[in-house]
């Protein structure tokens, strides 16, 4: 397997990895719509996004964003998201390469900690996050959701 930032032109096949992270998301807006914040993302140098290829073929993937500090010394802290591996790719270590690799790219800007939340419940899921490096006694995560009847905007 050979792990790398994805390319611009990866859009359409990020998104159809995406089809395995949840099994129900909202609809995505019009496609210049998608394209538009897709090139947003890849234009701020603080957003990348890993992937993991077999074959070419883009079968695990994650993002991490670098976040400015004014703590730690000014040290950055990156937040990792969107972890997903194709059903078809699971329980090979594809997943784990790829949070590796987030991990590296973060430690080598400076980054003082990496933080992952996940909304599985499974233990399997929590051993592949300690197993990658993650502690989940370390800090407690809280979350707030937008209402439901607030309006999207894009930009």
């Amino acid at each position: 397997m050979e792990v790398h930032q994805i390319g611009a032109s990866e859009l359409e096949d990020l998104l159809a990895l995406y089809k395995y992270l949840h099994d129900a998301d909202d609809p995505l807006p019009d496609a210049a719509t998608v394209e538009a914040v897709w090139q947003e993302l890849l234009g701020n140098p603080r957003y990348k996004y890993f992937g993991g290829y077999v074959g070419g073929k883009l079968i695990a993937s994650c993002t991490l964003t670098v976040v400015p500090n004014l703590t730690r010394g000014c040290r950055p802290y990156g937040v990792i998201e969107n972890v997903v591996t194709h059903a078809d790719h699971r329980k090979q270590g594809h997943g784990k390469a790829v949070l590796a690799e987030a991990l590296s790219f973060a430690w080598s800007q400076g980054c003082y900690k990496v933080m992952l939340m996940t909304g599985r419940k499974d233990e399997a899921t929590f051993q592949f996050y300690e197993s990658a490096g993650f502690n989940s006694n370390d800090k407690q995560a809280f979350i707030a959701k937008a209402p439901a009847d607030q309006g999207r905007s894009f930009p």
